[in-house]
């Protein structure tokens, strides 16, 4: 059911509520809600649903009353007016039409029955042969339309005044499908994920989908929708998305709203709740008679992250409590540790939407978190060849260490796949072969941290070609010193850059913000890879610097009133340009000689 606003009308989440409902194919209805509002007018989101969202809209009812004066509805498929009653509109009352709407009725009356002939050819044949078409002819032919997204019949009320929604649930069971009429496939895990198909029968294995999670006063809350078979109090059953964990069902409930009505069993096309089923919000249960997962739901990828701590460090076991659970219940909020920088990442779909858990870790597990910034994820690398020629010597009292080392090294191409490839072209045992290895890790060790900001070393391929060894004094540790040395020498030969992630951006908006959604993207130097428009939405690809994504999701949506959003995903390394290099070499020298002046200052105070 797409719900809409009678003053609003289409909002930004209607396009995302309408993405989703295509995306898995679901029939809808439309309601527009909130008749009684100043400002409300049906006539105009009607019309909105067909130019915005470029649905087929069949209006079924037209309004008695407007705005304060809303009193109830023209039903135009009996051709009668309904009235709400009582103090929260529970008495539902049918008259007749009233003479001031006779006439409007009519005219509305007539259009339905033109738009639903249309796309029905049943409807069609009677209509074309002018013959009476009578509610028993409409209200089937509405029903095959709107299964077959071919209409979207639209319903009007007031949810707050009890006003509509009456006959807005006596239109689901009129005109959208039953549980036994829709096709769901599943995935069999013990034949390659191949998929079978699940009926709505409850004498076949039971089936069941864990799709939301709540934290209740009595522990957690799964609500279920059951696919197929039943399930009934203190059964065992089987989680197939956590390697076949066996629980017990110890209590099974029917929600109505936040009232709970217990029941010993539930069938095919049920939604239940049952408490104490620990699990992930898009589980698959079973009875354990077969081995099968429903296919996941469509997460979109995380468009904003934050580093995240807690503000106390006592309150660290709370930190991670929080985590793990919105982490469950929540598939679009994710939690990952950069290794780098040893910070803790939260990603979600929007600033708000991580301001929202950061708000709840502090309401709800006492732990206020200190959001910071993500590092962007930098890499350096050389721009040409660089040669070395090190010698490693030490002298201590018993044997030293001697170890020299010779050759260059070169930029790899960008495809490589390693991003580092070590070449032996030493010829004469002027290194003896059982240190040969040991270059190799020098190497390898060189590039995990690299002197201009301290990322790691990209692209470049190591090459030795002459060294010289002692009898005595050469080891394993000396030839690997030695390399880890030749290699900042070859390296500063090379002409070091910085290089920075580029994401491929891709943004929706509609088409009226195009100059504001280009221009802030040229600002913040993206480059422009194409814009193509689809109805009356713009998708725009472009390749953008992270480092200039951070705060995006905000400014995006202030230029566009909410509407429009944005994926990004890696694409490529690319070079800093030269002044950001500069200042970020710059930084990190400073950053460096203030730690050691800090740790040179504690030796002092030690001592």
């Amino acid at each position: 059911m797409l719900v809409l606003c009678g003053v609003a009308g289409v909002q930004s989440q209607s396009y995302t509520v309408d993405r989703q409902m295509r995306r898995y194919k679901v029939p809808r209805l439309a309601f527009i809600n909130k008749l009684d509002r100043s400002g409300a007018n049906p006539e105009r989101v009607t019309q909105q649903l067909k130019d915005k969202l470029a649905l087929r809209p069949i209006a079924m009812q037209i309004p008695i009353g407007a705005e304060d004066l809303f009193e109830g509805i023209v039903d135009l498929v009996k051709m009668k007016a309904v009235y709400f009653e009582g103090d929260s509109g529970e008495d539902v009352r049918e008259a007749e039409i009233p003479a001031q709407l006779v006439e409007a009725a009519r005219a509305a009356h007539a259009r339905m029955i033109e738009a639903v002939a249309n796309v029905d050819d049943v409807l069609a044949e009677k209509y074309l042969a002018e013959a009476t078409i009578t509610p028993a002819d409409l209200v089937p032919a509405i029903r095959r339309a709107t299964v077959a997204f071919k209409a979207t019949p639209v319903f009007i009320g007031s949810a707050y005044k009890n006003k509509g929604v009456q006959l807005l649930l006596d239109a689901v069971r009129d005109y959208l499908p039953m549980p036994s009429e829709v096709e769901n496939m599943a995935l069999d895990q013990d034949h390659g994920e191949a998929e079978i198909k699940l009926e709505s029968d409850a004498t076949k294995p039971f089936v069941g989908l864990a799709f939301k999670l709540e934290d209740g006063r009595y522990g957690q809350l799964t609500y279920m929708r059951i696919y197929q078979g039943r399930v009934g109090k203190g059964d065992f059953i089987v989680n197939c998305s956590a390697g076949q964990k066996k629980v017990k069902v110890p209590r099974l409930v029917r929600m109505h709203a936040d009232e709970m009505e217990d029941i010993p069993f539930a069938e095919a096309g049920d939604i239940v709740a049952l408490f104490g089923v620990e699990c992930a919000s898009g589980d698959t249960f079973t009875d354990g008679r077969i081995n099968v997962t429903m296919t996941s739901m469509h997460v979109p990828d995380a468009v904003i992250s934050l580093a995240v701590e807690p503000q106390d460090k006592t309150a660290q076991t709370n930190f991670s409590k929080a985590l793990n659970r919105f982490t469950k219940e929540d598939p679009t909020f994710r939690v990952s540790r950069d290794e780098e920088s040893g910070q803790t990442i939260i990603s979600g779909m929007g600033e708000l939407h991580l301001d929202i858990y950061i708000e709840r870790m502090k309401r709800e597990y006492n732990c206020v978190v200190i959001p910071g910034r993500p590092q962007v994820k930098y890499r350096e690398t050389i721009t040409q060849r660089g040669a070395f020629s090190y010698t490693h010597k030490k002298q201590t009292g018993g044997s030293g260490q001697y170890g020299r080392v010779a050759g260059y090294i070169e930029p790899l191409p960008s495809d490589h796949a390693e991003g580092y490839e070590f070449v032996d072209e030493v010829v004469g045992g002027s290194i003896p072969r059982e240190f040969i290895p040991a270059c190799d890790k020098g190497f390898k060790e060189a590039i995990k941290r690299g002197p201009l900001i301290g990322f790691p070393i990209v692209g470049v391929r190591c090459l030795i070609n002459d060294g010289q060894s002692h009898p005595v004094d050469s080891s394993e540790l000396a030839f690997r010193t030695a390399a880890l040395m030749g290699f900042r020498e070859g390296y500063a030969r090379a002409k070091p850059t910085i290089l920075e992630p580029i994401m491929l951006v891709e943004v929706q908006f509609p088409e009226e913000f195009q100059g504001a959604v280009i221009g802030q993207l040229n600002q913040r130097r993206g480059t422009i890879l194409s814009t193509e428009k689809q109805e009356a939405f713009v998708t725009g690809v472009a390749e953008v610097p992270l480092a200039d994504m951070f705060g995006y999701a905000t400014d995006l949506r202030s230029a566009t009133q909410g509407k429009g959003e944005f994926s990004m995903e890696f694409k490529r390394y690319a070079e800093v340009p030269k002044q950001a290099r500069e200042a970020m070499i710059q930084d990190y020298k400073e950053k460096r000689e203030k730690d050691g002046a800090g740790g040179r200052s504690q030796k002092r105070a030690a001592g």
